[in-house]
């Protein structure tokens, strides 16, 4: 009896003593600085003298704690240094309500600001570096993002001219270049050209049609890869290539000229056919005149259409459909006449040419 009662104050003193040593504190813990989390996404895209930058906001502290009350984003630059260390150059600080997205609605919207870049100095192959800073509300930050350097390198002012005009083989594109005298002192680093843009109207994407050397006075471009009955839209844009040594060369575009609008209709007729012959044949059997010309190459032919007339009359159509080949046969013919033929070639928005030269044939009696 008395073990028992022992036996159980000792169990009881084992359970008392075990629960105070797991209420034992630990060592304290430091209390959270509240830094955001680095932006390590910046990206930067060059328009003309605009540049725009795209980043992620973080949402996180360096605790991966979630930010509850953020401080000001400053963005950054330094021109010709890289890397930089600290914030040379503020360009604007920022607040929440500042941020804006570029793409509204995603789950991962970016920031998205626009801004003018920095002169150069006076060189042209200098280079500006930008970097993101997000501060806490207490005005401290765990450092910059992640860095990117942006050419300041000149582009041309797009042309004020750009003019279309629709022509049998395709469009035809002409603008104003720049004059080479402009360019005096640049170094050979630089070079120039224009790009000439086209899309269907009601489309949102341009795509780019050759790019033409800048040689000075009037540049004339062809565009040959067209549709008929089809509205296009026009705009040209001047390029400066960069090839520096030790990179791999790139190129800025400069500001969009003003848009051309062209419907491309087809008033355009095809060639008169040519070669026609004309034969006769009836030995034996019912007299005919065979027919045969040189085919017309126009890619959009739809046909031919064949004319036949006596002496001292206006000529007549005989085809009651477009030809599809180059030769017919005309059996439709008498003895003792003589017939003279002409042929003509139709395309397929109904614009006919000329009618070819005239070959005749008699039928003897």
């Amino acid at each position: 009896m008395r073990f028992s009662f022992l036996f159980s104050a000792l169990i009881s003193g084992l359970l008392i003593i075990g629960a105070a040593g797991c209420g034992t504190p630990g060592a304290p813990m430091p209390p959270s600085l509240k830094l955001p989390v680095p932006v390590d996404d910046l990206a930067a895209a060059r328009k003309g003298d605009l540049i725009v930058l795209t980043w992620t906001p973080p949402s996180q502290t360096t605790d991966r704690e979630n930010i509850r009350r953020p401080g000001k984003t400053v963005i950054c630059r330094a021109i010709g240094q890289y890397p930089i260390t600290h914030c040379v150059d503020v360009v604007k600080e920022l607040t929440q309500s500042d941020l804006r997205s570029a793409e509204p609605g995603s789950k991962n919207p970016h920031v998205l600001f626009e801004g003018v870049l920095p002169k150069n100095a006076g060189n042209p192959l200098q280079f500006v570096t930008y970097a993101i800073e997000v501060l806490n509300s207490r005005g401290r930050s765990a450092g910059l993002s992640n860095q990117v350097r942006v050419s300041l390198a000149p582009t041309l002012a797009p042309p004020t001219d750009l003019r279309a005009e629709v022509v049998s083989s395709g469009v035809e594109l002409a603008w104003t270049a720049a004059a080479r005298a402009s360019l005096a002192g640049m170094p050979p680093e630089l070079s120039f050209r224009y790009r000439l843009y086209r899309r269907v109207a009601g489309q949102q994407d341009y795509s780019d049609v050759v790019d033409v050397p800048l040689n000075g006075g009037e540049i004339r471009v062809h565009d040959p890869s067209f549709e008929w009955e089809q509205t296009y839209e026009y705009k040209v844009v001047p390029v400066t290539e960069v090839s520096l040594k030790g990179m791999a060369p790139f190129e800025i575009e400069g500001n969009d000229s003003p848009t051309v609008r062209i419907f491309v209709h087809d008033t355009f007729a095809p060639g008169a056919p040519t070669g026609l012959q004309a034969v006769f044949s009836g030995v034996g059997q019912k007299p005919f005149i065979d027919l045969t010309w040189a085919p017309n190459m126009e890619s959009d032919l739809a046909g031919y259409n064949l004319f036949r007339h006596e002496q001292g009359q206006a000529p007549q159509k005989i085809n009651s459909a477009l030809l599809k080949a180059p030769s017919f046969r005309d059996d439709n013919v008498q003895p003792g006449k003589t017939y003279y033929y002409s042929v003509s070639a139709v395309d397929l928005r109904g614009n006919q040419s000329k009618a070819s030269g005239e070959a005749s044939e008699s039928v003897p009696r």
